[in-house]
């Protein structure tokens, strides 16, 4: 069962999509994840966080309830985007916007606020060129705050991202089956 690890609804229980298709970030990881988070960029409190791919949302909920103003969720499947509108409902969590539609249509348009932190979790069978392809439209059009952090998370059986121009691997961890990558906006694009 996902749960919300900490913050205002901390040990609530979040519903799941059913099926194969989705696979919620492991309570466990998530709460590694923000751990690692904190250390980075401080508490959540304030931050625009964006969840791409967003699945169960239960990680751009997990922010919400640690005291992020802001968090978009970015998801194709219209019933998997309706569930996490409900469970932000369910969990009385301001703050939480839902996109039903794919995510390098969205990223292809500008926002009009820049985020500090997004969280990408594809299906693992997303080719390393499609994810690079992500990021690159993370960077370029401009949806990332200066220093934002941005965290992937693959298969540990996959290769290391390639970090495109403009983003620097800062990290990463395993959690047996998962490997998170972070990396953090670079002031400097490199040449």
């Amino acid at each position: 069962m996902t749960r919300i690890v900490a913050g205002t609804a901390g040990g609530r229980s979040l519903r799941s999509p059913t099926g194969v298709q989705t696979r919620p970030t492991s309570n466990r990881v998530r709460e590694a994840l923000f751990s690692a988070l904190e250390a980075a960029v401080g508490p959540m409190q304030g931050l625009r966080f964006l969840d791409l791919f967003a699945g169960s949302g239960a990680v751009g909920l997990e922010a919400l309830s640690r005291g992020a103003s802001t968090a978009v969720f970015v998801e194709q499947d219209q019933r998997t985007a309706a569930l996490i509108r409900d469970n932000a409902v369910e969990l009385r969590l301001g703050g939480a916007t839902v996109v039903t539609d794919s995510v390098a249509h969205h990223l292809s348009r500008t926002y009009p606020s820049r985020f500090d932190v997004a969280f990408c979790d594809p299906p693992y069978v997303l080719g390393g060129e499609e994810l690079t392809e992500v990021i690159e439209l993370l960077v370029g059009r401009e949806w990332l705050a200066a220093d934002a952090v941005v965290v992937l998370e693959r298969s540990s059986r996959g290769p290391a991202p390639i970090w495109p121009p403009g983003m620097l691997a800062t990290r990463q961890r395993r959690y047996g089956d998962t490997t998170l990558w972070y990396g953090r906006r670079s002031a400097d694009p490199a040449p």
